[in-house]
C-alpha cells in the first residue's frame, strides 16, 4: 500500500507526465487547481508533498519545480527526497496538550519557549500520553527503563519528580503530569 502522496498544485503538465509513470512509481499522483481543494487533500492525508512550480507563501511542505528541463529519472529522484525529508519531519514531531515536542532535537516547546528534554524524559512522556489510565511506578520501571518490577528503587519518582519541576520552572504548568493514587498520568 503507497502511503506517500505527491499533491500537483497549479501544475497540470506535470501531473500528465506522471501520470503516465503512474505504475512505476511508489506515491499517489493528486492534481489540484485552487487553493481550496489544495487545503481539502492536506487535511486528508499524513503524509504529502506538494509539488508546484513557483513559491506559495501559504504552502507547507512545498517542493519547488524551477529548474527545467529536467530528467525523469532525476525528477523521481528529487520527489523521494523530498517526500522522505518531509516524512521524517512528520515523524520527528510529537504533539500534546499545548505543546510540541522535536524528538530529534530532544526539546519541547510551548508559547515561544523551548525545554531541552532527556531521552528518558521524553520516553516517559510519550509511554505516560498513550495510556489513558494511570501509569504505575512498576509498569514505568519495566517499559521505559527496562527493570524488573521487584527490584527497589526510586528511580521513576527521582525522574518524575524532576521533570514535573523543569515543566513547572520553563511552562508554569503544575498539571502537566498528574500524580494518582495507582501511579502517575498526562490528560
Amino acid at each position: 500500500m503507497i502511503n506517500k502522496n505527491l499533491i500537483i498544485y497549479k501544475f497540470e503538465k506535470l501531473y500528465h507526465i506522471l501520470q503516465e509513470l503512474g505504475l512505476d512509481l511508489n506515491f499517489n499522483v493528486l492534481f489540484v487547481d485552487n487553493e481550496k481543494n489544495l487545503n481539502d487533500k492536506i487535511k486528508n492525508f499524513n503524509n504529502c508533498l506538494i509539488i508546484t512550480n513557483k513559491k506559495y507563501s501559504y504552502i507547507d511542505h512545498q517542493f519547488v519545480l524551477n529548474s527545467i528541463p529536467i530528467s525523469i529519472s532525476k525528477l523521481i529522484e528529487k520527489i523521494n527526497i523530498e517526500l522522505l525529508k518531509t516524512q521524517f519531519n512528520n515523524q520527528s514531531e510529537f504533539k500534546l496538550k499545548n505543546y510540541v515536542i522535536d524528538l530529534n532535537s530532544r526539546e519541547i516547546f510551548a508559547k515561544n519557549i523551548k525545554l531541552k528534554l532527556t531521552e528518558k524524559e521524553i520516553n516517559t512522556i510519550i509511554f505516560l500520553s498513550r495510556s489513558n489510565e494511570p501509569v504505575s511506578i512498576d509498569v514505568l520501571q519495566e517499559k521505559v527503563w527496562s527493570y524488573q518490577s521487584d527490584i527497589e528503587t526510586h528511580t521513576v519518582e527521582t525522574h518524575i519528580y524532576r521533570l514535573r519541576k523543569k515543566i513547572l520552572n520553563s511552562f508554569k504548568d503544575n498539571e502537566f503530569i498528574i500524580s494518582k493514587k495507582n501511579g502517575y498520568q498526562i490528560k
